[in-house]
């Protein structure tokens, strides 16, 4: 590499310095105003990538980091203390006790019961008085073993652990944060990549700015944040590609990383939390998801973020780390500093090796060793209190937290919807768009991703038609005779229960969204109800089409009764049990989290409906203790729905004369036999009754069937309503589901 490219690596705010000046001075005056973040990134960008061919922007050049800051956030942590419950190891007896085992060593491990624990829980100390601080302009990087509680302390200052569980305090420029204050100002990256498969890259950075951008912001000033972003993710060349799953190529491992990150830090927070952004990758992806977000901490972010091992090239990125062992602080402090902290401990670090490394292992040394790692934990202690570090910055200004934070939005934090209103109580409302924008924009995120996975809605739709088409062939043109009488009944059963096992598949879908949707929702994106009503308003032009080839694959063939007005009712009440059938089974995805135990929930419980529905057994033949699942059954109500729609018109006739025969003994008699029997039978009651007599007509087989009690309509509106009961138990669960906290 040549001098000239050393010196600009090396000094990236001199050489930028005055190409930014130039760049103000242009947009300033083309403009008539100062330019926006978004605009000074685009330009210092090309600046960049003209001087260096390096298409990832930096972004550090829009904060001098040689300056002192005007506004200091200094996130602190003190004595953070939370103990969990978990299940205790019990001792098995004498006989089966693991040989050279002894009753002493059993005892340690079943340990006495403590206050609060039990014999088959313990209490466990996951953060042990934890005590720390992040600044904006710099990254914490918390290190330790799995296990050591590296996660637990990150969920900690993101406020995703329960009030009451959690000893100690944090605060912000010295107050107190409300959650609600930190949600808004706050972003969280957890370390799964959860993300709609089939958006691509640029689509799904624009949904999280319809999201989380205030309302007051224009298109195109979302528009441009989103390009902005890309470029500070270093994301340019991927932009128009799809984010990708199993089943569908797309982005690498460490653009969707940067994707997630993204999402996030859509609006800009104040304070960046993320779990393990580096695991999975490799080492290049790795120190570049890093480097991003060294750019995101100088842009005047505090980043704090947990890392297992970090490489050489990361660690020089770092600007604070904090060690910890089984829920303890072993080092807090500048990576510069590890080597002069061990080599007082009594370990030198080697000069060639990587200094994390060699601490890490120190580290889980000292935790297979009989006193574990309290002389450490008790060096740090004095090595704390012994070493001189910096006062914490006086705040030059003397704002208040509220003050600072509209100052900082003043500068170009895009914290959503605030507002420069120190006085205003709602400086940062709790959601940045309005109700019915949210469902807009949800329902088109939501169809967009669906429409280009058509085969989903196609292997349904072929689902609906092929049980169509098998019921169309096997009642093909039923007649009006006792048998087609039964044969109906048989038809109407099975279809009306189709509707509902056809509705299955919706188990997976929010399944598969259940994580994205307890990320956007956990810091405010939008709201609860503006979900569960988008995600019914979207399924409902699938649920018509299904209905409305349901019903042309069937009426016609299987010769059912009613005309035109006949058909537009049978229609209406597949609808409806499409409908019923989805939210009951949305519904159930809300409360249950596995796919296969909700699948086995689903099958169970839709058979028990069919048992009761009243076909295999009549209502007035159930037992009284088993009544009450009559009236809870989803089957019901259609199923007598279609039967009245069917057998209503009282000038119809399905038994006449020697039909009555036919379903008995007698049914095998010579006709001219049954002629003679039916005179017999006239001649007793003393009433005539030929072979044309009708004998039994459909409000009869309504009554035989015991549906007397609703009428058609009242059954369809039922059907209706249940699906309505079943999308509000579904908001109710998500409400009481998805609150993301550890207790």
């Amino acid at each position: 590499m040549s001098s000239d490219n050393n010196h600009h690596r090396n000094s990236p705010s001199q050489y930028f310095q005055h190409s930014l000046e130039l760049i103000a001075g242009e947009l300033s005056t083309a403009t008539g105003a100062f330019p926006t973040l978004g605009q000074l990134l685009k330009h210092v960008g090309d600046a960049r990538k003209e001087a260096t061919g390096d298409e990832t922007p930096v972004h550090e050049v829009l904060v001098d980091v040689t300056e002192p800051r005007p506004i200091p956030f200094v996130l602190s942590f003190n004595n953070l203390t939370y103990s969990a419950k978990v299940p205790r190891k019990m001792a098995l007896p004498g006989l089966f006790r693991r040989r050279g085992g002894s009753a002493a060593a059993d005892a340690a491990i079943v340990g006495n019961p403590l206050a609060g624990d039990s014999y088959f829980t313990r209490t466990k100390t996951l953060l042990n008085d934890i005590s720390g601080e992040a600044r904006d302009g710099e990254i914490l990087a918390v290190l330790g073993a799995s296990g050591s509680g590296k996660s637990t302390l990150i969920d900690a200052l993101a406020n995703r652990i329960a009030k009451g569980s959690l000893k100690g305090n944090i605060t912000l420029k010295g107050e107190a944060l409300e959650s609600r204050m930190l949600k808004v100002i706050s972003a969280y990256v957890m370390q799964d990549d959860l993300l709609f498969p089939m958006l691509t890259v640029e689509e799904t950075l624009m949904f999280a700015a319809e999201f989380r951008l205030p309302r007051t912001l224009s298109k195109s000033k979302k528009k441009m944040r989103v390009q902005a972003l890309i470029d500070q993710l270093g994301l340019r060349n991927a932009a128009k590609t799809v984010i990708g799953d199993e089943g569908h190529r797309g982005v690498s491992g460490g653009e969707r990383r940067r994707v997630s990150i993204g999402i996030d830090i859509i609006h800009d927070p104040i304070i960046l939390f993320l779990d393990e952004p580096t695991s999975g990758l490799d080492s290049t992806s790795a120190f570049m998801v890093v480097k991003v977000l060294q750019r995101i901490a100088q842009s005047g972010s505090i980043v704090v973020m947990s890392v297992h091992q970090p490489s050489y090239r990361i660690l020089g990125l770092l600007d604070r780390l904090i060690f910890l062992s089984r829920g303890q602080t072993v080092y807090s402090g500048s990576p510069t500093t590890l080597p002069l902290y061990f080599s007082e401990f009594g370990y030198p670090i080697p000069e060639n090796e990587n200094k994390t490394e060699f601490a890490l292992d120190l580290i889980r040394e000292l935790e297979g060793s009989p006193g574990g790692t309290k002389s450490l934990v008790e060096f740090n202690k004095s090595w704390q209190s012994m070493k001189h570090t910096r006062d914490s910055e006086p705040d030059r200004l003397g704002l208040s937290l509220k003050e600072a934070i509209s100052a900082s939005i003043s500068r170009g934090k895009l914290v959503p919807g605030a507002t420069n209103d120190v006085n205003s109580t709602s400086m940062v409302p709790t959601f940045a768009n309005p109700f019915w924008k949210e469902m807009v924009v949800l329902s088109n995120r939501s169809i967009l991703n669906s429409r280009r996975m058509p085969e989903l809605f196609g292997i349904r739709l072929a689902a609906v038609l092929v049980t169509g088409f098998i019921l169309a062939t096997v009642f093909w043109q039923l007649d009006n005779s006792p048998k087609g009488v039964q044969e109906r009944l048989g038809f109407f059963a099975f279809a009306m229960s189709t509707t509902y096992y056809t509705c299955a598949d919706a188990l997976p879908v929010f399944l598969q969204e259940r994580y994205i949707f307890m990320r956007e929702t956990a810091y405010n994106a939008y709201r609860r109800l503006s979900y569960v009503i988008s995600n019914a308003l979207v399924t409902l032009p699938g649920l018509i089409l299904l209905s409305f080839a349901f019903s042309m694959t069937t009426f016609w063939a299987v010769g059912l009764d009613g005309g035109l007005s006949g058909f537009l009712f049978y229609f209406l009440i597949m609808f409806a049990s499409f409908w019923s059938g989805s939210s009951f089974v949305t519904f159930l995805s809300g409360v249950v989290p596995h796919v296969m135990l909700g699948y086995t929930i689903v099958v169970a419980i839709l058979a028990y409906f069919l048992l009761f529905s009243g076909f295999f057994i009549n209502r007035d033949r159930i037992p009284g203790y088993w009544i009450w699942f009559h009236y809870l059954s989803l089957v019901k109500y259609p199923y007598e729905a279609v039967l009245q729609n069917e057998f209503e018109n009282p000038a119809k006739c399905f038994v006449r004369g020697i039909q009555i025969f036919d379903n008995s003994p007698l049914g095998a008699v010579p006709p001219d036999m049954k002629v003679r029997l039916l005179q017999s039978l006239s001649n007793t009651l003393g009433m005539r009754i030929t072979s044309s007599t009708c004998m039994t007509t459909g409000l009869d087989i309504l009554k035989q069937e015991g549906i007397t009690d609703l009428s058609k309509w009242n059954c369809l509106l039922i059907t209706v309503a249940w699906g309505f009961l079943f999308r509000i138990l579904f908001y109710f669960s998500l409400l009481l589901g998805s609150k993301n906290k550890r207790s």
